[in-house]
């Protein structure tokens, strides 16, 4: 079985307890308007380019068979229409412009990553989380790495939107001891405007966690404009209070860090705001805190 990826981060310290390394699943279900990973809009492996660091050689158009790249007067033009992803052209780049983004691993694959910082996990009390993209949007995989991982003894955390079968959920619940579950926005039209997706399978699913006894963190993104508001606020609270297992809410506030990668698989970001300070992410942290009896931080 092969799954297909586009990173795998060792040392992450903000996605479950202790010192953990995160896979990054690609593919996603959504297309949140705010999101900084584009690279894992896509389950398949795509084709990255970063102009900044061409320098006009040509050996991408030498390389490629099917015409996809043209080199005039030191200006690189790619027509990503022709391209049959066959990543010749990467292997061609000498200046690192083309990149591979996403790649097939097996579960043996990972795990051999993984196992190169078990002391740290034993250490810190971390393990493995599966990020992406969304995990779930590849279930067969994300499931045997779980499985796999729990033979190990590792601890387990997902990232999660929750848009998937209840069957997936259901399958995954035993082998992950920590869910850090996404909750966006309030209200189904506003979850598909800025979604692309209603959230009723969403929030179904998040109870069902919840009913099958495992751990919870509320995962939720502040965005200036769209759900920075009393409504959501409260909403967040009272879910949190809802479901005995939610052990935590996490604010995460809107960043722009990954509106440049856009422009890598030539796309348009559909979003952009001013970045919050830090009264302003203590604000919203302190207005959730005190309509919920759960603890609330700042991601």
């Amino acid at each position: 079985m092969k799954g297909v990826l586009f990173n795998i981060q060792r040392f992450s310290l903000h996605d479950g307890p202790g010192i953990r390394t995160n896979v990054f699943f690609k593919g996603c279900p959504l297309r949140c308007v705010w999101c900084h990973n584009p690279e894992g809009f896509e389950r398949a492996p795509e084709l990255e380019y970063n102009a900044v660091k061409c320098i006009g050689c040509g050996r991408c158009a030498a390389a490629c068979p099917e015409g996809c790249h043209t080199v005039a007067d030191g200006t690189h033009i790619l027509n990503r229409e022709k391209c049959v992803r066959c990543f010749g052209c990467v292997d061609a780049c000498v200046a690192g412009a083309l990149l591979r983004a996403g790649a097939e691993y097996t579960v043996d694959d990972v795990m051999a990553k993984v196992e190169l910082d078990r002391p740290f996990y034993e250490n810190s009390g971390g393990g493995i989380t599966l990020s992406g993209g969304e995990p779930f949007f590849q279930p067969e995989f994300a499931l045997a790495l779980l499985e796999e991982s729990k033979k190990r003894g590792l601890h387990t955390a997902v990232e999660t939107c929750g848009l998937c079968p209840e069957d997936v959920i259901r399958r995954a619940a035993p082998l992950v001891d920590l869910f850090l579950y996404d909750y966006k926005i309030t209200g189904e039209e506003e979850h598909k405007k800025f979604t692309g997706a209603g959230q009723e399978i969403i929030l179904k699913n998040l109870r069902t966690v919840n009913g099958l006894g495992r751990q919870i963190v509320l995962r939720c993104p502040v965005i200036p404009g769209i759900n920075d508001n009393e409504r959501h606020y409260s909403a967040v609270a009272a879910l949190a209070d809802e479901l005995d297992n939610v052990v935590r809410v996490d604010v995460e506030p809107y960043h722009d860090l990954g509106r440049a990668k856009y422009a890598k698989f030539d796309r348009e970001p559909k979003f952009a705001s001013d970045v919050m300070s830090k009264d302003e992410k203590e604000a919203v942290r302190s207005r959730i805190q005190e309509k919920t009896r759960k603890r609330v931080i700042i991601s």
